[in-house]
């Protein structure tokens, strides 16, 4: 070990904030009713009846940044990436409204960072349900000093192959900016509506047809810099690469990507949310040391409340280790 790799930071790049100014500014209009009722269907009402006092109990570690930094301090993390809580998307919202909700966030955000600016970055969010809208709102997250943004998986009616994401994507790439794939719900609906399967199944299961459209789609041959972090392990797909390479090379219709699918993981990052050291070190191989970074999804109950344990049950080599636990994250973070 290093006195290099040991001194960097330890960055956790996958912790929310609520922005009750984003909730005020949607409320009463139609749409938010009718996405309730399809995020209830998709859960079930004992996954909803734990949710509500759980996020309750959360509510100081996810607005007061004096809070957050003593959480912060406790789990030996120096430096929090914080995105929006992913149920405030809200891809229901027509344009004048998905606009100002994403400026709210934008704008919350990077109010709650400048609070800690030595320790806490920002992203803000773009309205994937308006393609034509999504470059403008990432220019202002990072006109507020964010990174980047944070999207979820797919939009209502859109995967992130769909070519009208492509000036969004162009952007992200020409301006350095990160992305950050966190789903929110399933599209397996009331399938796993009990035992918290839309989450436990669900959130893996999005990351992987995301991840996917992007890769044989051939987005990430066009945009080979762009800078994405894909939460919860990047799901399914790297433990289950092998799959997708065999339909590469056997089926026709499953070859709009230049190279096999499994080379396009060591252009995209990862955070170690997996919550088993086995599946941690199997991402660490298929991806690559550097392309794993800590993450830890503060504050909620799906996450860890102890990052660094779990990175450490690894059994990591040293080098790789320190580069999860923050030198990755510190390069990926630095300001050109």
């Amino acid at each position: 070990m290093t006195a290099s790799a040991s001194s960097v930071p330890t960055i956790d790049v996958h912790a929310h904030l609520l922005l009750p100014e984003v909730e005020e500014a949607v409320a009463g209009h139609p749409g938010l009713a009718e996405a309730r009722a399809l995020d209830a269907r998709r859960n079930g009402p004992a996954a909803l009846a734990v949710n509500g006092p759980m996020v309750g109990a959360r509510v100081p570690r996810l607005t007061d940044v004096t809070v957050r930094l003593a959480a912060m301090d406790a789990q030996g993390v120096d430096v929090q990436l914080v995105s929006p809580s992913p149920s405030h998307y809200h891809y229901w919202a027509g344009p004048e409204l998905a606009d100002r909700a994403c400026r709210l966030a934008n704008e919350g955000t990077a109010a709650h960072c400048a609070k800690a600016p030595d320790r806490l970055r920002g992203l803000g969010l773009v309205p994937l349900q308006h393609p034509e809208r999504a470059v403008k709102l990432l220019d202002d997250a990072l006109e507020q000093g964010l990174l980047g943004v944070e999207i979820s998986s797919h939009a209502p009616g859109r995967e992130l192959s769909d070519p009208a994401y492509e000036p969004f994507w162009t952007r992200a790439e020409e301006t350095g900016a990160l992305v950050f794939l966190h789903p929110f719900g399933c599209t397996l609906d009331e399938r796993l509506d009990q035992w918290y399967l839309s989450n436990t199944v669900g959130q893996p299961t999005e990351n992987a047809a995301a991840l996917s459209h992007l890769i044989f789609s051939g987005v990430l041959d066009r945009h080979p810099s762009l800078k994405l972090i894909a939460a919860h392990g990047g799901g399914y797909l790297p433990t289950h690469i092998g799959r997708s390479d065999h339909a590469w090379r056997t089926r026709f219709d499953a070859h709009d990507c230049a190279r096999e699918p499994s080379s396009y993981l060591k252009q995209l990052y990862f955070d170690s949310l997996v919550h088993d050291p086995h599946v941690l070190r199997e991402l660490v191989r298929a991806a690559g040391a550097d392309r794993v970074l800590l993450g830890s999804d503060f504050p909620f109950d799906m996450g860890t409340d102890d990052p660094l344990d779990a990175l450490r049950a690894a059994g990591l080599p040293d080098p790789d280790f320190h580069a999860v636990r923050g030198g990755n994250a510190a390069a990926l973070l630095r300001k050109d």
